[in-house]
């Protein structure tokens, strides 16, 4: 059955929209790593951390790695290896903001603003935790690590966040040990200023639970269904006032789906009733089949 109208126009929105956030998150991250990061001798978090330590340890080597090709040659592989467990969408538009980051680092040249190391670490900390910000708030990411969390997170629900920042400590260590203990130090700072940020301005990757109420259950099934891959259960019920039959429909999913999925219910049914709350846990599949 193909796709009403209304629906794919509003898909085509949403597409542009985070089209959009994904490339003024990918300039914002290249702004602030030319200039604020390399002067001040810093490196972030992740897989852009990895790539910019690459960078540094091969700089005098016959085979030097810039920081560009190495946020590539990491980011692809990942993404392809947990692009089944996480939504493919999410998946595609995390792989542009990574792409455009490593296009943008060596189309363009921005000069630094100050010599000042605790402006550059405090600027840097909060563009750079702003950068994630925007492309989180159009369903997407900056890649790495967020790749791998998040596929664990959905596949055998268990968070890997603790593992994320031993991984990014270790980084940390490798760095100081080769840049000295002083820029490791800044370093810290400024990747602990960039997730306070982003902690401030998003909630990253939590489960929650909608629970729906329509009385246009099967328009609101066929939509869900052909674009989701959450299950849903469905609860017949009727209005203590109106006593008119209704369906009560609960499903769990993403944060970063939630807007996209409300979008999609309020369209179909103007008069449905949406509660959000926070899922403190989940146990069984998360994903069910692939659609089609």
């Amino acid at each position: 059955m193909s796709k009403p109208n209304w629906l794919t126009r509003k898909r085509l929105r949403q597409d542009a929209f985070t089209l959009g956030t994904v490339l003024a998150s990918a300039l914002l991250q290249t702004y602030t790593i030319q200039t604020f990061m390399h002067p001040a001798n810093l490196i972030s978090g992740g897989f852009t951390g990895v790539a910019m330590l690459l960078d540094l340890l091969t700089a005098q080597a016959p085979l030097h790695i810039d920081t560009s090709l190495a946020i590539l040659a990491l980011n692809i592989p990942v993404a392809l290896l947990c692009a089944r467990g996480i939504s493919p969408r999410f998946t595609m538009f995390s792989c542009i903001q990574v792409g455009c980051t490593s296009l943008f680092l060596k189309v363009f040249q921005f000069a630094p603003l100050t010599g000042d190391v605790v402006l550059n670490v405090a600027f840097g900390g909060f563009l750079g935790g702003l950068a994630s910000v925007i492309a989180l708030k159009g369903s997407a990411s900056t890649g790495g690590t967020d790749f791998v969390a998040l596929y664990f997170s959905n596949r055998f629900g268990k968070s890997l966040w603790q593992y994320v920042f031993l991984f990014n400590v270790v980084v940390v260590l490798i760095f100081g040990a080769f840049r000295g203990w002083t820029y490791a130090g800044y370093t810290i700072v400024f990747q602990f200023i960039a997730t306070k940020t982003i902690s401030t301005f998003h909630t990253r990757y939590e489960r929650l639970t909608l629970q729906i109420t329509t009385e246009h259950a099967e328009a609101l099934l066929a939509a869900y269904t052909a674009h989701c891959r959450h299950g849903i259960s469905c609860v017949e019920g009727y209005g203590g006032y109106s006593h008119r039959p209704f369906t009560v429909m609960t499903t769990v999913i993403s944060s970063y789906e939630v807007k996209e999925i409300v979008a999609l219910l309020k369209e179909v049914d103007p008069h449905v009733i949406i509660n959000i709350y926070r899922s403190e846990d989940f146990v069984g599949g998360f994903y069910r089949d692939p659609i089609g």
